[in-house]
């Protein structure tokens, strides 16, 4: 299957070089044209793709070039751009770094590189002049086939672009095009934690500080040049995915405050099974939603909630009768600390042994694969699926039934499993292998008719 997707993929020089702020501002200027743009996010991140949905009215889907095979990065580009005007594609990190500190593999050059996606630089001019010009160099000759086409300097004046962007012309002879900047715009910052930046839904005055960015693209960013580039992709080809739709089920979804960590294609794919997903707050809700046949606790931010939690005695009531009842259940990082005794002194759901504690540092973090040690809910034995562990806080037990394997060799156990239950720290992506989603679902069917 082939389709004319238009797409642009802003990458950065390092971690905090303003990409995720130029990303922003090009979309919301993009919406203020009253075009409807595409939002993704290479890599596993899941605060991203909040800011994008926010400012875009839709979706933001991740693409993972270590969660997916080519095929699949490409149906999902394909999938979540078809109706857009333009997709962008906001890098991790930077440009070359990948699942290793020695390797691109899983990089945001690789999804360029396996979506023939034309990257634009983002490289950062604050306390520099013609080094900004070595930058670019370096990323430019680093890989054959880079793919970089632009370059969009942050933290930058006018003074100072307007010198720059001629000589990035002269120097480089038409290889990369001058595509704009963005001054420093500290009304505009957007605030950090451990896990990184806030999510969309803490930052106050959002709309404002995303109206500031979108006005000072459209001065300052060549938005134009940008849709040209992008325009310019070639189209992509890939081999779609059939699902086999089965009977009704409704899978209770867990979502606020607390639990906002979720891959919008992974919840989609159990609806194209036939799921209705019945989105509930464990931090507000009385109790469970009725006649639901499975349950997703996603990740999120439950120690900064625990007392909250802790205090809605109702809803832990229910989980854990539902639950210790056989109700099918994945619970993934914060909602597996959420099924455990306690987070941090406070009770929790109490549906597995163990407390949970801040380590205070990130623990055993990073891309790995997943191997099933024996049957379960989402698997055989033997069975695998590539996922990722990135949390400041740990668990006494925190499970035994997966082995997780990082690339260099390094291995240890992790989540707790039954034909029932899967609930570990690892995420995983469904469409990393759609089977996983399948026996979830298949097991939600067993639960309706159990009660039939």
């Amino acid at each position: 299957m082939k389709r004319k997707i238009p797409r642009v993929l802003l990458a950065g020089t390092g971690s905090g070089c303003g990409k995720t702020t130029a990303v922003c501002a090009i979309l919301q200027a993009l919406v203020d044209r009253g075009m409807r743009p595409g939002a993704f996010k290479s890599g596993p991140d899941y605060i991203d793709p909040m800011f994008h949905s926010r400012i875009i009215g839709a979706k933001s889907a991740n693409l993972d070039p270590f969660f997916f095979d080519e095929n699949t990065l490409r149906l999902l580009l394909a999938k979540n751009g078809a109706d857009r005007d333009v997709s962008v594609i906001e890098g991790a990190m930077g440009y070359y770094d990948g699942a290793g500190l020695t390797t691109s593999g899983a990089s945001s050059w690789e999804t360029a590189c396996r979506t023939d996606t034309p990257a634009v630089l983002v490289v950062p001019a604050r306390g520099a002049a013609l080094s900004v010009l070595a930058v670019i160099g370096g990323f430019l000759d680093f890989q054959t086939g880079s793919r970089i086409r632009g370059v969009l300097l942050s933290r930058c004046t006018a003074m100072t672009y307007q010198g720059l962007a001629s000589e990035i012309r002269r120097r480089f002879g038409g290889r990369v095009e001058p595509l704009g900047f963005l001054p420093e715009m500290p009304a505009c910052a957007l605030e950090s934690r451990h896990l990184g930046l806030v999510t969309a839904a803490e930052v106050e005055g959002l709309r404002e500080k995303m109206r500031l960015l979108a006005r000072q693209a459209e001065e300052t960013i060549d938005l134009d040049g940008l849709l040209k580039l992008a325009d310019g992709a070639p189209p992509l080809e890939y081999e779609p995915l059939a699902m086999e739709r089965r009977e009704r089920v409704r899978i209770a979804v867990a979502r606020d405050r607390a639990f906002c960590f979720y891959y919008e294609d992974s919840l989609e794919l159990l609806e194209e099974l036939g799921a209705e997903l019945v989105n509930f707050s464990p931090l507000a809700a009385p109790r469970l939603p009725g006649n639901i046949q499975g349950l997703y606790l996603g990740g999120g931010y439950p120690e900064l909630y625990a007392k909250e939690l802790s205090r809605n005695e109702g809803v832990r009531r229910s989980i854990r009768e539902a639950v210790e009842g056989g109700l099918p259940c994945v619970a993934e990082c914060g909602g597996f600390m959420y099924l455990t005794e306690d987070i941090g002194g406070w009770p929790m759901a109490g549906c597995l042994p163990g407390k949970c504690w801040d380590m205070g540092r990130l623990t055993r973090f990073g891309y790995v694969t997943l191997r099933a040690k024996e049957d379960n809910l989402l698997c055989r034995a033997g069975e695998e699926i590539r996922a990722h562990e990135f949390h400041h806080w740990d668990a006494e037990r925190p499970g035994k039934a997966f082995t997780a394997r990082k690339s260099g060799g390094r291995t240890w156990d992790c989540a707790a499993a039954s034909e029932r239950l899967y609930a570990g720290f690892p995420h995983f992506h469904f469409y990393a292998n759609p089977r996983f989603a399948e026996n979830f679902y298949e097991a939600c069917i067993k639960e309706k008719h159990r009660h039939a």
